[in-house]
């Protein structure tokens, strides 16, 4: 099966060599010649324009004062999303947030404001923001395939070129027009979804809105033989094939303008994050208004005020990525599918909880510095692999959660770490494989919104806590495209990781900032992996040694 890469290629190569169909073998051609019912006048004059369906009326969708072409001059309808097909949008992290808390990001009725897809800071956040962004036109942050397309739709003087996307019209007109201005790029229309359509529409989703907009653009210019809709979302990309089916279908029974050939390509979406002290910020400020905004109304009104809290998964000795990797190639681990195993090789447990003070002392305290080497490997049942370890030197003072120091390596769906305590017959390793590494004390710590009527502390000693919370609005408009990044830690602008640090008298429930590279290759941000920083939030940063 070719890869949505490849046939982003092969468009490629079809618009540069611009070959058409001829006429007479168009599905259009054999509608004009009658094939598909008759519905020309008596007289064999074309059928009446509906009043709705004028250029004129066409051109009260779009957001820029543009004329548009005229109606017989376009043979071909190319459709491109905004976000994540030709423009790499920011997602929430799911190395700062925990899944539930992804979910209420992006659910527009969990916030006043409408969270982190209507909201505009977070667009305007792109980057190093929009004032330093906007002058070098965003670099890095575009789909240049997806880019090239558009400019080859430009220059094919029959092609009606769109920009359509879910924004809201009202929040992001002047944004998104904005960004495209900068990168040089031309359409003839550029659509964000309005509060009420051009003729008094009202819709329930964004594919709702697309849909509307793409029958009144179809029948508008009804001599284009073809249609191309460029998108990320699978679901939108399987509902785009539906509609252009059943509208065909309809015109084979009940024509208005004749079939059309339609074209529906998936685009592969490349994961890509702001800055986190950043991303932290920014939903800081939009909480922050939301629970002004609720201040403000008269009391018993409805809407949950929101705090962000510390999710400490565990407390360890964090490893390296780079020796993450060297971990997991001391054993074969079965190539299952991601739902089915979790690759883990990333800490040696000291505690599945935040760390006791009595215990963080004799450990060394955050930061504290650990060599290991490499003594055997194991499998449990075909659940658990995991590698034993010897401290280096002999007898250094540690302490772990398990009889023999281990690294679990990765467990099966339904497995726990625990499960590793169980394991009894290690198979020793070569000389080769004996490797030392280095580990810094660290915990995995993810933020969490929660709502202030909520009773537990800022430290939640949970592990793998799975509670989701659930949404009332459409589920069409949320943008959770998170996918699994246990095999594959998501790349992309904005990317890089930093250390999340905690002041336990925080009154504020919120995470401090430090610099340094994140360490450990299973997501999460640790304690204690870095300088001491944090300008961004008030109260001291602890320094790794």
């Amino acid at each position: 099966m070719s890869s949505p890469w490849s046939l982003l290629l092969q468009h490629v190569s079809r618009k540069k060599t611009l070959v058409r169909q001829v006429m007479g073998t168009s599905a259009f051609s054999a509608f004009n010649n009658g094939s598909f019912g008759t519905v020309s006048q008596a007289n064999g004059s074309s059928p009446a324009v509906s009043p709705q369906h004028t250029v004129t009326a066409m051109g009260r969708w779009s957001i820029l004062n543009k004329q548009l072409p005229a109606v017989d001059k376009i043979q071909a309808i190319h459709i491109y999303d905004f976000d994540n097909t030709l423009f790499k949008t920011p997602l929430p992290n799911p190395k700062i947030w925990n899944n539930p808390t992804i979910g209420t990001l992006s659910n527009p009725d969990a916030f006043v404001n409408g969270g982190w897809w209507h909201d505009s800071r977070i667009l305007a956040a792109t980057g190093e923001g929009i004032a330093k962004e906007e002058p070098r036109a965003w670099e890095g942050w575009w789909n240049e395939k997806i880019v090239e397309l558009v400019q080859l739709s430009t220059q094919q003087k029959d092609a009606f070129c769109v920009l359509l996307t879910g924004r809201s019209e009202s929040g992001f007109s002047e944004l998104i027009k904005r960004i495209v201005k900068s990168k040089g790029l031309e359409f003839d229309m550029v659509c964000l979804k309005p509060a009420v359509g051009p003729d008094n529409q009202h819709f329930t989703s964004t594919l709702d809105f697309k849909e509307k907009f793409l029958r009144a653009l179809m029948e508008t210019y009804r001599h284009a033989e073809e249609i191309r809709i460029y998108e990320d979302r699978i679901k939108h990309v399987k509902s785009f094939q539906t509609f252009l089916a059943n509208f065909n279908e309809q015109q084979n029974t009940s024509p208005t303008r004749g079939p059309i050939n339609g074209e529906v390509i998936h685009v592969a979406d490349m994961a890509a994050y702001l800055d986190p002290v950043v991303e932290v910020a920014e939903v800081r400020s939009i909480i922050k208004d939301h629970n002004a905004s609720l201040t403000k109304r008269r009391r018993g009104s409805r809407g949950e005020r929101w705090v962000i809290k510390r999710q400490v998964f565990w407390t360890g000795y964090l490893i390296s990525s780079a020796d993450t990797r060297r971990l997991l190639d001391l054993m074969p681990i079965p190539n299952f599918p991601d739902s089915e195993i979790k690759l883990h090789a990333n800490n040696i447990m000291i505690c599945p909880r935040p760390c006791p003070e009595d215990l963080l002392r004799k450990v060394g305290g955050w930061g504290k510095r650990m060599s290991w080497q490499v003594s055997g490997t194991a499998c449990f049942e075909d659940n658990v692999w995991a590698v034993s370890l010897k401290p280096v030197p002999a007898d250094a003072s540690y302490h772990t959660g398990n009889p023999v120091p281990l690294v679990v390596l990765a467990l099966r769906r339904g497995a726990r770490h625990a499960d590793a305590a169980k394991i009894q017959h290690w198979k020793p390793v070569s000389p080769e494989q004996a490797f030392v590494f280095e580990t810094k004390v660290a915990e995995k710590v993810l933020l969490r919104i929660d709502g202030t009527s909520h009773r537990e502390g800022s430290y939640d000693g949970g592990y793998f806590r799975g509670a989701k919370r659930k949404h009332t609005a459409h589920e069409d408009d949320f943008r959770s495209r998170q996918g699994n990044h246990h095999h594959h830690p998501p790349t992309g602008p904005g990317g890089g990781g930093r250390n999340f640090n905690s002041n336990n008298n925080n009154q504020n429930n919120f995470p401090q900032v430090s610099r340094g590279g994140n360490r450990g290759g299973g997501g999460g941000f640790g304690r204690g992996g870095g300088r001491g920083g944090g300008g961004n939030f008030r109260g001291p940063t602890r320094r790794g040694s």
